[in-house]
């Protein structure tokens, strides 16, 4: 009874993605509307992907347990 398959969160699945290194890699936030009053510069740096937060990589680690 010991050997039971972790299910894995589908939305957070979709949402991140783990490097070479094992680190975890998201995308910024705030760059789907309202773009208008946003700076160019701005929004091409939420362009860029964003390691996740370390307070946070164990917490991930549990949800995506085989990414």
């Amino acid at each position: 009874m010991a050997n039971y398959k972790l299910k894995t969160k589908r939305a957070a699945a979709k949402r991140f993605k783990m490097t070479a290194t094992g680190k975890l890699v998201r995308n910024k936030a705030n760059k789907s509307h309202i773009l208008t009053k946003k700076t160019t510069k701005r929004k091409r740096g939420l362009r860029k992907d964003t390691t996740v937060d370390q307070t946070t990589v164990k917490t991930m680690k549990k949800i995506l347990p085989y990414l």
